[in-house]
Formats: structure tokens, C-alpha cells, sequence
């Protein structure tokens, strides 16, 4: 076995590979043992504060800074919280703009609990083998899931395993789960557009193995069943392509519509330069409503009424319910976030 070395001219003690001060070095400091300074660095309350304060004095003198890998063996805990998002890495990083703001939101909580974000996504069978073999390999302290889909099942396999979750998606899981008021929402804009006076309202719904695209579809029938109308329905799958595609398929089966619920921003993006294309003026011949009030939102042309959802802080909620969860405290299991409708020019 390697001894620590001692640094000439009176130096701290450090460890012949990594020239780092070493627990030894601040034990010798501060004049107590080394199980002493274990105790401090590991957070443990039994040690006399006058003792404390000695270690904690040797240690920043010496710039000693706690090994994160051996100290987990000791607290169990890695200081770090992954959140998946089940897309491929070009989806999460393309011009949809939900993903980043959940992540803003994530990560400002985590970094203002001193915790660390791990992202990760898993849009291919190799990539969700590789986040499991991570979060149950005891890498992470828990795992947060965002933007689920039906037939993901690593949410439930990870709590099987003993690894805390908390989901934006799934509420039939047993884990903790954040979302916002779909149905609420749409009701909300499809009565707005019934009270403008708009007799044919059509939807491109979004996907339907997602939480979020059935909410809003069944929203969206709901405000029509109410006012004894006809449902007009596209599907998406919550890109601008499809929103596209959606409206193209629309203006085609009923050619006579007057207004079109979008399922999201990004869609209703497609969705308006359908109707360009199709010489259809928004909103004079067209009223366009989406979901999301994502920055794009301001940039249409011309600008969307669309129903705000509070992304980021989908994302706060489901990192302060992680670090309730983790600290022991009992969390609410569904917690429901409020929605907007917020009005500009395209309805």
C-alpha cells in the first residue's frame, strides 16, 4: 500500500497519485482523529461543535474537498437527480420549446438544493437499457420522468428496483405526478371560440398514447358536446410537420371549417402555414387557437391565442416533490397545475 506523503515546507499531507489533501492531512490540522473528520464531512450531528469548527477550519486551510464516490458509501446519497425525457436526443433539442423550459425549471430548484441534474434521453431501446443500468446502479438518488408515453414502462421498472420517481405523464403510476389542467384548459378555448361565434371547430389533436393528448382531445369533445356540435378530428404528434399535415387533412374532409384547436404551439405553427398556403386568412376565414404559450406563441403570424401551461414550472414542482421525497417527507400524489387562456390576434 502507497503511503500519503508529506509536502515539503510544511505543506498539507497528500495522496501520491491525485495531489489531493487527504482526510489524514485535515485530521492532522485540526488535531483530532480521522473517524472525527469523517463525521464532519459526512454531515453526522454527533460531533462537539467546538470539534466542528476545527475541522471545518483544517479543511478549508488545506482546500480539502469531500471524494463524492467514497462518501456515497458512507451517506448512500450521490447529491445528483436524473431527468428522462423519453424522446431522441433531436427531438429534445429541437425547436420545441417545452423540453428546455421543463429543464430550466428542474434545474434551478436542483441547483438552488445543491443538487446535481443528470439528463438523459431515452428514445431508442439501447438508450433506455443504458438510463436503467445507470439510476438503478445506484448513479443517481432518484429519477424524474417528463413528456411519457403509454407504453414506456421504465417509470414502473425503476420503482420495482427501489429508485424514487416522480413523473410529468403517467398519473396511473404510483409515483408522484405533476401535470396541468388539459380538459380545463381546452373547455376554455373551444368555448371562447363558440362564444366568437365559430359554428365548425376542428381539432389537431395530439398523440394519443400520451396523457396530454387525450386530455385535450377529450377537452376538446367535451365544449362541443356541450354546445351540441360536431367533432372535426386530426391527429399530430406535437410536431409542426404534423400540425401541418394535420390542417392539410382538415381543409380536406371539411373544407367549410372556421376555426381548428391546435394541441400544441409547435403544431399550430404547421397548422398556420397550411392555411396560408391553402389562401385561408387567420383569422377571417380561420380562428386559430393553440396550447402551450411557448415563446413561439408571440412570433406567429399572426400572433397565437393559445392556452398557457406554466412549463417551467412543471418542472420546479417536480424537482421540489424529488427532494421532499428524498428528505423522508410524505408528497401529494397528483398535484394539478392551473391553465390560461391567453388571447391575441389569430382568434
Amino acid at each position: 500500500m502507497q503511503r500519503a506523503e508529506a509536502v515539503p515546507g510544511g505543506g498539507a499531507v497528500r495522496g501520491p497519485r491525485t495531489g489531493r489533501p487527504t482526510l489524514e492531512a485535515v485530521a492532522e490540522r485540526a488535531g483530532v482523529s480521522r473517524a472525527t473528520v469523517s463525521r464532519v464531512v459526512n454531515g453526522q450531528t454527533t460531533v462537539a461543535e467546538d470539534l466542528r469548527r476545527a475541522v471545518e477550519a483544517a479543511a478549508a486551510e488545506l482546500g480539502y474537498v469531500p471524494h463524492a464516490a467514497a462518501r456515497s458509501l458512507v451517506t448512500h446519497r450521490t447529491d445528483s437527480v436524473a431527468l428522462i425525457l423519453p424522446e431522441s436526443p433531436n427531438r429534445v433539442f429541437s425547436d420545441d420549446q417545452f423540453f428546455p423550459s421543463v429543464i430550466r425549471g428542474v434545474a434551478a430548484e436542483l441547483d438552488a438544493a445543491g443538487k446535481l441534474l443528470v439528463l438523459l434521453t431515452t428514445g431508442s431501446a439501447e438508450a433506455r437499457s443504458r438510463a436503467e443500468r445507470y439510476a438503478v446502479g445506484g448513479h443517481v438518488d432518484g429519477v424524474m420522468f417528463a413528456s411519457l408515453h403509454d407504453t414506456d414502462l421504465l417509470p414502473e421498472l425503476m420503482m420495482r428496483r427501489g429508485v424514487p420517481v416522480v413523473c410529468n405523464g403517467l398519473p396511473h403510476l404510483a409515483a408522484p405526478c405533476i401535470d396541468v389542467d388539459h380538459v380545463g384548459g381546452v373547455r376554455a378555448a373551444v368555448e371562447f371560440l363558440l362564444a366568437k361565434g365559430r359554428k365548425r371547430i376542428a381539432t389537431v389533436a395530439g398523440p394519443q398514447d400520451m396523457v396530454a393528448g387525450r386530455a385535450r382531445l377529450d377537452g376538446y369533445r367535451q365544449a362541443l358536446a356541450d354546445a351540441d356540435r360536431r367533432a372535426i378530428v386530426a391527429v399530430g404528434d406535437f410536431t409542426a410537420e404534423s400540425g401541418h399535415a394535420g390542417m392539410r387533412q382538415l381543409l380536406a374532409d371539411e373544407p367549410d371549417l372556421d376555426a381548428v384547436f391546435v394541441a400544441s404551439d409547435l403544431m399550430a405553427h404547421g397548422a398556420l402555414q397550411a392555411l396560408r398556403e391553402a389562401g385561408r386568412s387567420v383569422p377571417g376565414d380561420v380562428a386559430v387557437v393553440g396550447f402551450d404559450d411557448i415563446a413561439l406563441a408571440t412570433y406567429c403570424d399572426p400572433p397565437l391565442t393559445t392556452v398557457r401551461q406554466p412549463i417551467a414550472e412543471i418542472g420546479r414542482s417536480m424537482a421540489r416533490t424529488m427532494l421532499r421525497l428524498l428528505e423522508g417527507h410524505e408528497v401529494e400524489p397528483l398535484q394539478i397545475l392551473p391553465t390560461e387562456l391567453v388571447v391575441r390576434e389569430s382568434a
